[in-house]
């Protein structure tokens, strides 16, 4: 099953349109999103392209596709608005027979068990950790931080790979065996 993880588009068009390229040219087949989908946030300035209404709409192209989860910026009436449903901390989904644990990071909220991997957003720089679990985050789409670049994760059959929303190189990447 191929997948696409990003968070942190924070109501930009412009970088919700491209994450919607990828994810139909990568032949997704769902989209999960990590938290912050269309406030930007007291200490975020405007993304490109701010229209959090227009990325609402957007998405709700592919509502049945989306698994997402709600982040700090995300307010109870951004869940009325958007047309699919937002889990309000975490939530679980089972690939390729491994446990993903999603939330948006801002709060500790699960330990995860050994071979879980755990996706989050929030810092908006991507990460890569490798221990008893492994722990990824996609950056953000929108907003990145510390020269990262606009970015979000495709998992493609054990593969992970992390890449650059706007040129679609791949920078990164993390292979898993497939129970």
């Amino acid at each position: 099953m191929k997948l696409i993880i990003a968070s942190d588009i924070h109501g930009s068009v412009k970088y919700c349109k491209l994450l919607l390229d990828a994810y139909r040219n990568e032949g997704a087949e769902k989209l999960l999103l990590l938290g912050d989908i269309l406030y930007h946030g007291p200490r975020n300035p405007l993304p490109e392209g701010y229209a959090p209404m227009k990325v609402a709409e957007m998405l709700g192209e592919i509502k049945d596709e989306i698994l997402c989860v709600q982040g700090n910026c995300d307010a109870e009436v951004d869940k009325t608005v958007l047309p699919f449903k937002v889990n309000s901390v975490f939530a679980f989904t089972f690939v390729d027979r491994r446990t993903f644990i999603l939330f948006h990071g801002h709060k500790d909220i699960y330990q995860p068990k050994p071979n879980e991997i755990m996706l989050t957003g929030h810092t908006h720089v991507p990460l890569k950790e490798v221990g008893d679990y492994i722990h990824l985050n996609p950056g953000s789409t929108s907003l990145p931080k510390e020269g990262s670049a606009h970015s979000y994760i495709l998992y493609d059959n054990g593969k992970f790979l992390f890449k650059n929303l706007e040129t679609n190189e791949t920078y990164d990447e993390l292979k898993i065996t497939v129970k």
